[in-house]
């Protein structure tokens, strides 16, 4: 998926800019703007100024959708479902969590469209609310957007979705910082972005290897959101 997430991206920013995308920054666990606004940095400094930046931005991000959108098939062909994640998604999806229901959305650097079409290219459309999630073309942190997206759930649902019933699944360091700092418990996966090690030195509440094992997915998650005095060790 990463080739094909660059030749978007090449496509997309000279069709904006009028410059050629010779270097692209770095991507992983980023937001569609700040790799937008790096890459300006990187291959037309010039255009930084007077608040030109800015005023790309919307039309990038709608270039770059339609990139995406035309690769559908090369995202299939060329993406890798982890193993696990659909059953993991399935299985948490019927959960009958602390308030009666379990709610799944994501919280990702990629714009709604974008996010919507990586998933659907692997079937895991049908898990999660999109109208509920935190999208990397919001103006916020991530930390402050899975507060938003938290919000946004109690809102459409009529229940509060409070810290304690709310579980980020991570892979990432600056993830598990984006869920203390947003005010959720973080069970994270050493998918290849950071090794488990790395992830417990962020402070993750629990870690797993990857989600093959989906009863452990399950069961983290249960004990994640009920009363600690009920698991008082999570590993």
């Amino acid at each position: 998926m990463a080739r094909v997430t660059r030749a978007a991206y090449a496509e997309a920013f000279p069709a904006v800019t009028g410059r050629p995308l010779i270097k692209l920054p770095q991507t992983a666990g980023r937001s569609e703007p700040e790799i937008f606004f790096d890459a300006l940095a990187l291959n037309a400094a010039d255009l930084n100024a007077d608040g030109k930046a800015e005023r790309l931005l919307e039309p990038f991000s709608a270039e770059l959708a339609a990139a995406l959108a035309a690769r559908r098939d090369d995202l299939t062909r060329e993406g890798q479902l982890l193993p696990g994640a659909a059953e993991s998604l399935a299985a948490v999806a019927r959960l009958d969590g602390p308030l009666d229901t379990t709610v799944q959305t994501v919280l990702t650097g990629s714009s709604k469209p974008n996010a919507m079409l990586k998933l659907r290219a692997f079937g895991l459309d049908g898990y999660v609310d999109f109208g509920i999630g935190g999208y990397g073309n919001e103006a916020y942190p991530k930390g402050t957007l899975l507060r938003v997206a938290r919000e946004r759930a109690s809102e459409k649902h009529k229940v509060t979705f409070g810290e304690e019933v709310t579980v980020y699944v991570a892979d990432s360091p600056r993830d598990v910082d984006a869920a203390r700092i947003g005010g959720a418990r973080s069970l994270a996966v050493a998918s290849g972005r950071a090794s488990a090690a790395e992830l417990r030195d962020a402070g993750a509440d629990a870690v797993l290897p990857d989600l093959t094992d989906t009863a452990a997915v399950t069961t983290l998650i249960t004990r994640l959101t009920e009363p600690l005095s009920r698991y008082p060790e999570i590993i």
